[in-house]
């Protein structure tokens, strides 16, 4: 799945030369938490967020410091704080450079991304353009329940194929000490685990074919250390 597929289109952005009152006025008449930035040529340029109007002064919530530590805090970054609490420009405040993302990538790179550079939303550009921005609520977008189509259920022989070929695939699984029994829908696991998150992990891989209804864990714990059962539900 690409971002392309998650991403909105239609971005809200706002010009770099444009007030931080205006900012918070669009983000809150919006619902949204952060702006792209666009200069006056429509170039992305950086961005806006709620936390980049954390700190300022008309919130009474400038960074203080006691005497020893704004003795060790060098003039520039004092000087670059002031600038956040006290900027009325959104150039002046906005974050930059943009981590972005291309439209192409994968579900996959793009989280990669957002977690490796800590932030909640990427603009996505395509041949130096703004078309759309990805936040991670975005993400949830293809978790939502899939409408139910018609047609027959999988038998339980199929229900049954479809776990042990999943559970083939998964290196915690390929022992092959793991065995599905499927009757009318419900999934009966057993045999053993070596470890008990392969126990969960198991579970998982049952509840997600269509068509279970139910799954038993009848899966025993052997201690790897001594060779016996330990545990069992």
């Amino acid at each position: 799945m690409r971002v392309n597929s998650i991403m909105t289109s239609t971005v809200i952005t706002i010009q770099s030369t444009a007030t931080v009152a205006e900012a918070a006025n669009l983000m809150l008449s919006n619902r949204i938490s952060g702006l792209p930035v666009v200069d006056l040529q429509g170039a992305l340029v950086g961005l806006i967020s709620e936390s980049d109007l954390l700190r300022r002064s008309e919130l009474d919530t400038e960074r203080q410091r006691s005497w020893w530590l704004a003795l060790l805090a060098s003039p520039g970054k004092v000087a670059e704080e002031y600038v956040r609490a006290h900027a009325r420009k959104v150039k002046e405040v906005m974050s930059t450079p943009v981590k972005t993302a291309s439209p192409y990538m994968t579900l996959g790179e793009a989280a990669d991304l957002m977690e490796k550079s800590k932030v909640k939303r990427l603009p996505v550009v395509a041949n130096g353009q703004l078309v759309g921005i990805v936040t991670r609520s975005d993400f949830l977008k293809p978790l939502r329940e899939p409408p139910v189509e018609p047609g027959q259920p999988l038998s339980d022989a199929a229900i049954a194929a479809a776990i042990a070929k999943e559970l083939a695939a998964q290196s915690w699984a390929k022992n092959g000490l793991i065995r599905a029994n499927v009757k009318n829908g419900v999934v009966t696991l057993s045999g053993s685990v070596l470890d008990e998150r392969e126990r969960g992990a198991a579970i998982v891989a049952a509840e997600n074919f269509p068509g279970v209804k139910m799954v038993r864990d009848q899966l025993a714990w052997i201690d790897p250390s001594y060779g016996i059962v330990v545990q069992a539900p």
